[in-house]
């Protein structure tokens, strides 16, 4: 999948980080796959990252070992923007690109915790907007936050997957729009 998506992504000159997780402890089901581990994960990330020279962000509890992933990150995320300052600094320290991913219960405005991150010294900083609670199973795009998340000087990512995303709509897990998304594919 990083080797095509590498590809497209060169052939249409936009820049490309994979993103993958390798321990998604935070599934609906207790007995959904969360991944290879920690250990394969990160092996499986250099390898993505020496062969096909594509910057690599792991998805995982960073502030657990975020010094095991330096070798493998070139960005590491923080889930949860409203974190406590501990994690945010800790992710800060690393030195790595830091994305702040907006929980989707917070406003765009609320987006300015990126200053804890910043308060080490590290100004890579990136904020990603992916969709606010709205209903049950469903995350909404307001597209109004972004020129609000950019008036932190940072860049905006949006992450398209969580626009098709249903929380929980499954009944036992997470499920999506596959159609939908599909469709946006096609149009890229």
């Amino acid at each position: 999948m990083a080797e095509k998506v590498a590809k497209i992504a060169t052939d249409a000159g936009v820049p490309y980080i994979f993103k993958a997780s390798y321990d998604k402890a935070n599934r609906t089901s207790v007995k959904s796959f969360r991944g290879p581990g920690a250990q394969e994960g990160l092996r499986i990330l250099g390898k993505i990252k020496a062969d096909l020279k594509v910057p690599c962000s792991p998805i995982s509890m960073m502030h657990r070992k975020p010094g095991r992933q330096r070798k493998y990150a070139t960005c590491c995320k923080s889930r949860v923007s409203r974190a406590a300052d501990g994690l945010l600094i800790a992710a800060g320290k690393t030195g790595r690109i830091i994305n702040i991913k907006k929980a989707q219960y917070l406003s765009p405005w609320d987006m300015p915790t990126s200053r804890k991150v910043a308060s080490t010294g590290n100004s890579k900083i990136l904020l990603t907007e992916r969709g606010a609670s709205f209903g049950y199973q469903n995350l909404v795009v307001d597209f109004r936050s972004f020129p609000v998340m950019q008036k932190t000087v940072y860049p905006v990512v949006f992450d398209v997957t969580h626009s098709v995303q249903l929380p929980g709509g499954q009944g036992h897990a997470s499920g999506a729009s596959r159609n939908l998304s599909s469709r946006w594919l096609a149009q890229v």
